[in-house]
């Protein structure tokens, strides 16, 4: 989300409205103190309103008239020091912390209500799926234009570069605004009541317009087509799913975490366990393509993705390896990078959280026969331990020392971060496979000692782009972005000659032609014009080899 400094109005009135009123206490005070002060010292009784009238007369610096000739006693005098002073202090202090930032704000350009684009996505509203979603069409040169109702937001944006229509999303005047008649496509990602209202608003003001809706709830998937979606993505199920299969990989070999590129050619994330065959040996020394076949595209270190790994690397628990090659070859390197002393331990799954994500979680284990003891803090149906994931007895609850993995399917980042902590000091054999609900958090998960993670906000953008582009994402729930997709710059050049690894830090792992798959390229493929090309990257890198290569 974007976010910055600047405040809303309505913040800074209601910050100027607790202002004045403490203002307005401390000059009743000075006219109670003057009034008692002049009937003391001077013996000059007046009444209260004389008195707060010369307290005004003080806050406002306008002058005493005959007043001052009155104060005739130190005491009085010093009396009337701090109360100059105070109005002098009130005086500076409203202009630059209240007045200025109010006028500010008042002629500050207010953020566009129309646009005039045309063959363009429209987006409903900002989120954090929104902004990549964003991304991922700018990197293929797709206009867009953001509808945002909060005006604090739209301003940002604007000056942000984004380009964004301020107003209700659910308003058909607003979507008339945003040109929905000449738009390609409209995504509505808001709450789920909030968007059947928007799909209703988008095919009123362009019937003909291709309407994509975001749904947290699964079930509630026919009420948005009943509306007028033309597709609705849930993108929480394929997280849970995703998630699922690499908690139970290590114990179930039924349930395939692969992504099949073609006819036996699949690629691969490799999660390397404590105590496995790979663990402490450096990349060339563990000298994996001899011993397996497959094919190295990169490693995750820690969180930090590298292509190609250095071959000095150290491989440790943190690592998971990206690799293609075919299935017999992958089943050989799944070995090497399982525990020798829990291999042939089934062990449990734990499931932390049974909303939509860790619902589906739970259904998928159920369906590959993995056993899995499932957490949360309400007690419902589903829900063998009522308790907080983060705290340790609950943990001791589900059985944490004997489970092989717990997935941390929760709704808020920074309790995932904590729970992570948790778990690594309670369990530390225990792998966390972990939801990131913003991709800006996923580093602190690693660093908490998460195996793997997975952002709900990037597999949400991944699949929005795949259904408004041409581009086909072949695995959105994967870490590492994996697309089909064509490089009109890189006809006739070999890949040598392209250097794309060097340019976009991104691998080309095989390239479709004329009905084939190829994958045994090397540097001196060329590459030709009808070539669709599967390439694999982390998604601005996947972006900068669209921008450089598309």
């Amino acid at each position: 989300m974007v976010d910055g400094p600047s405040e809303t109005l309505s913040g800074a009135k209601r910050r100027l409205l607790l202002y004045l009123s403490a203002v307005a206490v401390l000059m009743l005070s000075y006219a109670l103190l003057y009034q008692w002060g002049m009937a003391t010292f001077e013996g000059r009784p007046v009444t209260f309103v004389e008195a707060l009238h010369v307290v005004v007369e003080t806050f406002t610096t306008t002058g005493y008239g005959e007043d001052a000739s009155q104060w005739t006693t130190d005491a009085m005098k010093l009396i009337t020091i701090p109360m100059m002073l105070s109005g002098v202090t009130v005086i500076f202090l409203t202009l630059p912390l209240f007045l200025v930032p109010l006028v500010e704000e008042a002629l500050r350009t207010a953020p566009p209500t129309t646009t005039d684009r045309t063959g363009h996505v429209i987006v409903c509203t900002f989120t954090s799926r929104g902004d990549t979603l964003v991304e991922e069409l700018e990197s293929r040169d797709v206009p867009y234009v953001v509808v945002e109702e909060d005006r604090a937001t739209a301003q940002r944006l604007s000056a942000d570069g984004y380009e964004v229509v301020h107003g209700n999303p659910e308003s058909v005047d607003t979507l008339e605004d945003a040109n929905a008649a000449a738009a390609i496509a409209l995504v509505a990602d808001d709450d789920d009541e909030t968007n059947a209202s928007i799909i209703l608003s988008a095919k009123q003001a362009a019937p003909d317009l291709r309407v994509i809706s975001l749904i947290e709830d699964a079930t509630l998937s026919d009420y948005h087509r009943y509306a007028g979606a033309d597709e609705v993505v849930s993108p929480r199920r394929i997280l849970g799913e995703s998630l699922a299969r690499k908690a139970a990989s290590p114990i179930a070999s039924d349930i395939d975490d692969a992504v099949e590129i073609g006819d036996d050619f699949e690629v691969a994330e490799m999660l390397v366990q404590r105590g496995s065959a790979l663990e402490g040996d450096t990349i060339a020394e563990s000298d994996i393509g001899r011993r397996t076949g497959v094919n190295i595209i990169g490693a995750w270190f820690r969180g930090e993705f590298v292509t190609p790994p250095d071959p000095d690397a150290v491989v440790d628990e943190h690592t998971i390896l990206l690799v293609t090659g075919r299935e017999r070859q992958l089943e050989r390197l799944n070995a090497l990078t399982r525990s020798e002393t829990r291999r042939f331990s089934r062990g449990n799954v734990v499931i932390a959280g049974y909303g939509e994500v860790g619902a589906t979680a739970a259904d998928a284990l159920v369906s590959g026969n993995v056993p899995s003891v499932v957490v949360d803090e309400r007690e419902m149906p589903g829900v063998d331990v009522v308790g907080d994931v983060t705290d340790r007895q609950t943990l001791l609850s589900a059985d944490i020392h004997e489970a092989q993995s717990i997935v941390l399917a929760l709704d808020d980042d920074t309790t995932a971060i904590f729970a992570t902590l948790v778990v690594k000091q309670v369990s530390p054999e225990t792998e966390v496979i972990a939801r990131a609900n913003d991709a800006e958090n996923i580093a602190k998960l690693y660093r908490a000692g998460a195996e793997y993670v997975l952002a709900l906000s990037t597999v949400s953008g991944r699949i929005l782009a795949s259904n408004l582009t041409e581009e086909e994402v072949i695995a959105p729930q994967s870490q590492v972005e994996i697309v089909r997709t064509s490089a009109p710059q890189l006809a006739g050049q070999t890949l040598a000659e392209a250097d794309v690894r060097a340019r976009t830090n991104c691998t080309v792992i095989a390239v479709e032609r004329d009905g084939d798959l190829l994958t045994e390229i090397g540097p001196e493929f060329v590459v030709r014009t009808d070539d669709t090309l599967v390439v694999a990257g982390t998604d601005d890198d996947i972006n900068e080899f669209n921008a450089v290569c598309g």
